[in-house]
């Protein structure tokens, strides 16, 4: 008698092929062949009532399996030739014949195992099993050189009956594998291929449906997920095998063997399973082989959306999220943003990107006019091989072209106009870029650059509505300087009169300091910057102002001077004096008590240039403060500042044609360095 879940499964699976086969009947036309797909699936309903209502184990249910496994033979020979591309060959058709003389053999072995003597079942079952397995393995080659030359648009039922065939055959072999390591076939077995039946069904159906006119849409995570499932099961049957044959041979130790065998696979596999790697190259393999397009763009662009406008607890800045929205579309790792300033390339915010100090430098400005002549994304691989265009390898800076790990540079337009690039490291899975990659990046790209360009509007609103602050401060200010200088308008005409009274000069006194304690606060809650004078350029003595300037703070703070003592500068004496007084202040405010700030002068011959360094050893600043913050207006690192100081040093540098750069490490220090025109330089230009 059958068990219970062998009888019902295989009843339930006779009757769904059942009425597949009556649906398929009844329709007319369609896009599978019908004659041959019907009698596929009533063979496979009856060997499936047969193993129900007989045994698995039957003459007559072999002979029943025989005849599915060429019915479906046959399906898959007239799909073939119907469906492809290309005319098959006399080889191909002669590995048909080859197949199904093989399941025939297979079928004509069961039935002289039936009536063999005792003696020789044994051998005829396992040359049964052999072919039975040689089949299998033969119908799974030609489903797959069946698919593969389907046409690149039929993506409906005909790929479903590949699947459905696929997984049948499949696990044919699996159970034949494991009756060729045992001594027969168990009930588990049996019931185990009436419940596959009944999960085929379905897929059967999906290709019977509407002929095979229905699409059937197939997401990327369920069919990794259907991979992964499958792997797993395989990985199962493999174990089973495997204790199995240890059992056989391991004699008084095949507990400890077997034990120290799956533990040792289940380790191996998890950390081969582990490896980000083996992830991309799996769903590079999904996608290359079961879609026909590599990016599943709706999930793409939900993720890419989901990273740029919802960081959830994330306080990472819009730049970073920017980075990583990009990096993410293709696997990068890492990333780093320049930003599009002045005709050339700065560096910006990184994500996962070495916090070090190399960056753009002066070969930018190249990279810079290409990428906004061009608006193309630069392979970084076809510029290290050769293979790219000659203007493209031009462009290509030496810190990048230089770093191996740097796979493509990505342009951000707003409007046509370059924004910036974003420069992204190789994908754990070595690839080179494809037009999907060239189209997802470059759409990705402009996205990204109009969230940039909003952030920048934001930014001018914002610096907008502080400097309408500051005015607004600044107009009770002057109402302050009002009645001040009406006090000492009043004060001066009294004067005339009461000079000669000692108690008036001695309330003038007073009144003079209170007045004058007044306007210093005043003149504190102001910045010093006085660019407006417009003086013109002249010889300026650096070691003399610096000697000025350090006379000035020694006695609130110690102050070297050091370097060079025969270099001018071509300045305006007063702004560079402005300018290094707030950067001699900050270093004050930076450092210990006792820890010196040093003045130190540079002569660049090299350059025709003068350098005036402003260095301490106090607690430095970050990387992401020097880059974000540091020059930006009403940004300040300390208590109730301005934010102006390093922002002013840098307009007056400007002004007089120089530049303000610094280096700095936090607990380390800070190096400042004011770069200007050489005095003699101009000279000798004359």
């Amino acid at each position: 008698m059958q068990p219970p879940l062998t009888l019902w499964s295989h009843a339930l699976a006779a009757f769904l092929f059942g009425m597949l086969a009556l649906v398929q009947f009844r329709q007319r036309g369609g896009g599978l062949p019908r004659a041959t797909l019907i009698v596929a699936l009533g063979a496979t309903a009856l060997w499936a009532l047969a193993a129900a209502g007989i045994d698995a184990r039957d003459p007559i249910t072999r002979v029943a399996e025989g005849g599915r496994n060429l019915a479906w033979l046959g399906f898959i020979y007239v799909l073939a030739r119907r469906e492809s591309a290309e005319p098959e060959g006399r080889w191909l058709t002669a590995a048909y014949i080859a197949c199904a003389l093989i399941f025939a053999i297979a079928t004509a072995l069961a039935v002289g195992e039936a009536a063999a003597a005792a003696s020789n079942k044994a051998a005829i079952g396992d040359a049964r099993i052999a072919f039975r397995m040689l089949g299998s393995a033969t119908a799974l080659l030609l489903i797959y050189r069946m698919q593969a030359a389907l046409r690149a648009d039929e993506r409906g039922g005909i790929r479903a009956a590949a699947l459905a065939m696929a997984l049948m055959f499949f696990l044919d072999l699996v159970i034949n594998l494991a009756l060729w390591t045992s001594t027969g076939i168990s009930d588990g077995l049996v019931a185990t291929r009436g419940l596959a039946l009944i999960a085929f069904a379905p897929l059967f159906g999906l290709a019977v449906q509407r002929n095979g006119e229905w699409t059937l849409q197939l997401s990327r995570n369920v069919a990794f997920l259907a991979i992964s499932l499958l792997l797993a099961g395989v990985y199962i049957v493999v174990i089973g095998l495997a204790m199995s044959m240890i059992g056989q041979v391991g004699g008084h130790n095949t507990r400890l063997a077997q034990t120290a065998f799956v533990f040792g696979t289940a380790a191996a596999l998890l950390t081969i399973a582990s490896t980000p790697w083996l992830r991309a190259w799996t769903k590079v393999l999904v996608a290359k082989h079961l879609f026909s397009h590599r990016y599943d763009y709706r999930a793409e662009w939900l993720r890419f959306t989901e990273t740029l406008g919802a960081p959830g607890d994330s306080t990472a800045p819009l730049a970073t999220r920017v980075v990583k929205a990009v990096a993410d579309v293709t696997d990068s790792p890492a990333g780093l943003l320049l930003i599009a300033r002045d005709g050339g390339l700065e560096r910006g915010a990184g994500w996962n990107w070495p916090d070090d100090n190399e960056g753009p430098s002066g070969d930018d400005a190249r990279l810079h006019a290409h990428l906004a002549a061009t608006q193309r994304i630069i392979a970084l691989d076809a510029v290290r091989d050769g293979t790219a265009p000659a203007e493209e390898r031009a462009a290509t800076p030496a810190w990048l072209f230089e770093r191996s790990h740097v796979w493509a540079i990505v342009p951000l337009l707003h409007f046509d106009q370059l924004t910036g690039a974003i420069v992204l490291a190789r994908p754990p899975l070595d690839r080179a870029l494809d037009w999907e990659d060239f189209d997802l990046l470059g759409v990705a790209g402009r996205q990204v650059a109009s969230y940039l360009a909003e952030e920048r509007a934001h930014d001018a609103l914002a610096d907008a509505r502080r400097f309408d602050e500051f005015n607004r401060r600044f107009a009770f200010i002057m109402h302050d300087l009002k009645n001040l200088v009406s006090q000492l308008t009043l004060l001066a005409r009294n004067a005339e009169r009461h000079a000669d009274n000692p108690a008036f000069r001695a309330d003038m006194v007073e009144t003079l300091r209170d007045s004058a304690q007044r306007m210093n606060n005043l003149l504190a809650r102001l910045s010093q910057h006085h660019g407006g004078r417009g003086e013109a350029l002249r010889e300026v003595p650096l070691q003399r102002l610096a000697e000025r300037i350090a006379t000035m703070r020694r006695a609130q703070h110690p102050v070297l001077v050091t370097g060079s003592t025969a270099t001018n500068a071509l300045a305006d004496g007063a702004a560079l004096e402005t300018l290094l007084g707030h950067l001699v202040q900050n270093a004050i405010e930076a450092s210990a008590a006792d820890a010196p700030v040093t003045l130190n002068l540079v002569d660049l011959p090299a350059t025709r240039q003068v350098a005036v360094e402003v260095i301490d050893t106090g607690r430095g600043m970050s990387p992401a403060f020097v880059r974000d913050r540091l020059f930006k207006p009403f940004v300040s690192g300390k208590p109730g500042g301005f934010g102006l100081g390093a922002f002013e040093a840098r307009q007056l540098a400007e002004a007089m044609g120089g530049s303000v750069t610094v280096d700095s490490r936090e607990r380390e220090g800070t190096r400042f360095r004011v770069t200007l025109r050489a005095a003699a330089a101009v000279e000798q230009a004359a």
